[in-house]
């Protein structure tokens, strides 16, 4: 079993690894963990458009956002346990071929049924990048080289949210909102071919884990009895809800009822990704010289106060003035929250469950942003207080776990 100590330095290099290989891998594995944010959020502005075109209810819509969370949740379960048996590129390459193919089933959707359908599959097969590319970083490090490796990572990855809305809100301008997944198929077809060619196995098979469902059954029941574990992924998908709300909440939020046009909404969501790709950056830099459990409460700190922020904002009806800078902490925080949380709950664990593990933080933190997403509409699209309400609610929740499941070492006071 590695070190976890937080000064780990990385388990093994990958064969041939020159500068230009490490730089390949940093792009493709950024690139893998972009899929969900732009499975999400490339679609963002088209939301009230494709409303309309389907003849359906905000609600409604705001389920094909949900169904792709599920489906993103439900499929790392499935790929995150393959890839500890079968090494992490069989499963990978497989899922990033479902991912295109499910896009294309999206673009020919005739009803609003039909295309939560085809998002559940597209997140299904998507799931794969996102476990197997955090799977593939905890076989390379641990501990603080682990987390300045996913914030690293933060760069790429952070360009999806911050390009994506952009990207959907000016093809909007030259094609219906199907075209969004079409450019979603090629994209998908893009990051098979780049990994396909310049990712190498990481997981050799004398690290690969033996067993098949019972034992991942096993797996799964010593991490739900890890306090750390526990905690850490608990306080990583509270904060990640929170997020993801504003996420689902905010195309109608700032469109129908503070009057921003797609392209003005696609300016905003791309200057709040510009927050979370910054507290990321900061936060790697940080690590080592900061304690990680010390960063990861600066940034639910950060999320907390958005969240009190906005929700004084929308009850006192204050207009985007306060709105906007609040929303912006609640997604800069998550910048030194999710590498951090994700470091310090994979820290020290064996290379062949690290899939496993990767998987069951990432059903909890996409099934908790999933029921979360649709609160955000439930009570229609003339006010912005559900969304408000939920948000703080989640950014407060996330603060318990992180401070009473830690070993006393990392506890912040």
């Amino acid at each position: 079993m590695p070190p976890s100590t937080a000064e780990s330095t990385p388990q093994w290099t990958v064969p041939g690894a020159t500068a230009a290989r490490r730089v390949a891998l940093i792009v493709i594995l950024g690139a893998l963990a972009a899929t969900a944010p732009l499975s999400i959020d490339m679609y963002l502005p088209a939301l009230p458009r494709l409303t309309e075109d389907l003849g359906t209810v905000a609600s409604r819509a705001q389920l094909t956002l949900t169904a792709c969370v599920v489906g993103l949740a439900v499929g790392q379960v499935v790929a995150g346990p393959l890839s500890d048996r079968l090494g992490r590129r069989r499963p990978l390459l497989y899922g990033l071929g479902g991912y295109a193919l499910a896009s294309l089933l999206c673009a020919v959707a005739p009803t609003v049924e039909t295309l939560t359908a085809a998002r559940l599959v597209q997140g299904a097969a998507g799931a794969a990048g996102i476990v197997i590319g955090r799977a593939v970083v905890r076989d390379l490090f641990d501990g603080t080289a682990a987390a300045r490796f996913y914030a690293t990572l933060m760069i790429v990855s952070g360009l999806a949210p911050i390009l994506a809305p952009v990207l959907g809100g000016q093809l909007l301008r030259v094609v219906p909102w199907p075209g969004v997944f079409v450019v979603l198929a090629g994209i998908g077809i893009a990051v098979l071919l780049g990994s396909l060619a310049g990712l190498p196995e990481t997981l050799p098979p004398e690290r690969r884990s033996p067993g098949g469902a019972a034992a991942t059954v096993r797996t799964f029941g010593t991490l739900c009895r890890d306090r750390v574990f526990v905690g850490h992924t608990l306080t990583l998908a509270l904060a990640f809800a929170a997020m993801f709300t504003y996420i689902s909440g905010s195309p109608f939020v700032l469109q129908d009822i503070y009057g921003l046009s797609p392209q003005e909404f696609s300016v905003v969501f791309g200057v709040n990704s510009v927050g979370i790709v910054a507290a990321g950056q900061i936060g790697g830099r940080l690590a080592g010289r900061v304690p990680l459990g010390r960063l990861l409460a600066t940034g639910l700190a950060l999320v907390a106060t958005g969240g009190a922020a906005l929700l004084a904002a929308v009850l006192a009806d204050a207009g985007t003035t306060l709105l906007l800078p609040a929303l912006f902490l609640v997604v800069a925080g998550q910048g030194l929250i999710l590498p951090n949380a994700t470091a310090l709950a994979l820290a020290g664990r064996p290379a062949g469950t690290a899939g496993s593990a990767s998987a069951l933080m990432g059903l909890t933190q996409f099934a908790l942003g999933g029921a979360a997403a649709p609160l955000a509409g439930i009570a229609g699209t003339d006010t912005a207080v559900p969304m408000a309400v939920t948000i703080a609610v989640l950014a407060f929740a996330a603060i318990p776990p992180a401070l009473l499941t830690r070993p006393p070492r990392e506890r912040v006071a």
